[in-house]
């Protein structure tokens, strides 16, 4: 079953190579959605996938070279929208 996930990364996780490192996980896994920089100095993920795949990329991505940046991670879960075709970097 299509989800989609919202999460909000908190931590060192601007300048350091986050976006990238979310976007190339994101094609890795077929995942859609966006990931951007927040002024607050968050990081904004909106994703969309199977939800079996969906928990394995959020599992790479706190297992990833970024794990270090990563302080708390806020996850919310609700139904896939099937909005996005592809993965991008937003910006602001």
């Amino acid at each position: 079953m299509k989800r989609r996930i919202h999460v909000h990364y908190s931590g060192r996780v601007q300048g350091v190579g986050f976006r990238m490192t979310v976007e190339e996980v994101a094609r890795e896994f077929g995942v859609v959605g966006w990931v951007k920089n927040l002024r607050d100095g968050r990081v904004e993920l909106i994703a969309e996938a199977d939800e079996a795949v969906l928990e394995q990329f959020l599992r790479t991505l706190r297992n990833s070279s970024m794990k270090n940046f990563i302080q708390k991670v806020d996850t919310s879960w609700s139904d896939a929208t099937d909005a996005f075709k592809d993965f991008e970097i937003r910006y602001y």
